[in-house]
């Protein structure tokens, strides 16, 4: 089953975050299908670009958003 997560990148105790399409299985950090975003908090406000057409293509293909991404996706108005 495919989800849509978060990837960390960055260095030690600077995170920034990729919105990654990945087999749940997969470690996070490790393979991915397809880049939807990135996502930085912190910055302020914080920095979120998600391509809306990829996103809502992967959700009606049936990949689910983790918990986190599901709250930005909300905030971004792509989920009701």
């Amino acid at each position: 089953m495919l989800r849509i997560r978060l990837t960390r990148k960055g260095s030690k105790h600077q995170p920034h975050y990729r919105v990654v399409v990945a087999d749940q299985r997969a470690p996070r950090d490790g393979a991915f299908v397809d880049i939807l975003g990135h996502y930085n908090p912190r910055t302020q406000p914080i920095t979120l670009v998600i391509d809306h057409d990829r996103t809502k293509d992967w959700l009606s293909k049936g990949a689910s958003p983790s918990d986190t991404v599901e709250k930005l996706l909300k905030r971004e108005g792509i989920l009701d």
